[in-house]
């Protein structure tokens, strides 16, 4: 593994791994006022974006990680619009 590679892993980690715990407290709280639903569902639809240029380009960094994130992220959104 070269070390764009692990920069790559490493960068994904890190982010994927950053919308853990606002996933975690979203669902057991099921509180979300203070999450802009905009800013999700823009951001939801980004990482859908990144998931299907990572995939294109056959990038697994990119594409795994924005495939976890994507999840974490329609999470949250789902919660927003359902307890709102």
């Amino acid at each position: 593994m070269n070390y764009s590679t692990l920069i790559g892993y490493m960068a994904a980690f890190c982010t994927t791994v950053s919308f853990l715990p606002q996933a975690i407290k979203t669902i057991k709280t099921k509180d979300t006022s203070g999450i802009s639903l905009t800013m999700y569902s823009i951001f939801a639809l980004g990482t859908l974006f990144w998931l299907i240029y990572g995939t294109l380009n056959h990038d697994f960094p990119v594409a795994t990680a924005n495939a976890i994130t994507f999840v974490f992220a329609l999470i949250i959104l789902i919660y927003k619009i359902k307890y709102k």
